[in-house]
């Protein structure tokens, strides 16, 4: 089991910035790849951005890309999502989620393949 718990959220205004934590606890976390998601209200869950288990790679998407930065450090057991420039439509509950792979590269996108998932954490942008 991995227990992960997400913080730093809260309202921000837009163009703002805010700094996510995923902090874990259990099993190894250097095993796991780690991926940040979020759910608007009224809108399905989305991939925001993955690391591997190394750190060295990292995938966002598009709508983040430039904005979003995504990090990790395995003596922490923590992994990180920098979010700048943050636009109204950036409000949602974020989550980190874990996922386990023998490829110290590897990090996926899809939902489906994580393990763990956290409780989850509000931002929201507005003025």
């Amino acid at each position: 089991q991995v227990q992960l718990v997400e913080s730093g959220g809260g309202l921000v205004q837009p163009g703002g910035f805010v700094r996510l934590s995923c902090a874990a606890s259990g099993r190894t976390f250097s095993n796991y790849a780690v991926g940040w998601f979020r759910q608007a209200p009224g809108k399905e869950r989305e991939f925001v951005a993955t690391i591997s288990r190394s750190g060295e790679n990292a995938y966002y998407a598009d709508s983040v890309k430039g904005r979003f930065t995504i990090s990790r450090d395995n003596a922490k057991n923590t992994v990180y999502l920098q979010m700048n420039s943050l636009k109204p439509e950036d409000t949602a509950v974020y989550y980190c989620a874990a996922s386990f792979t023998p490829s110290t590269m590897a990090a996926t996108r899809q939902s489906a393949l994580y393990d763990y998932w956290g409780q989850g954490t509000q931002v929201t942008v507005s003025s």
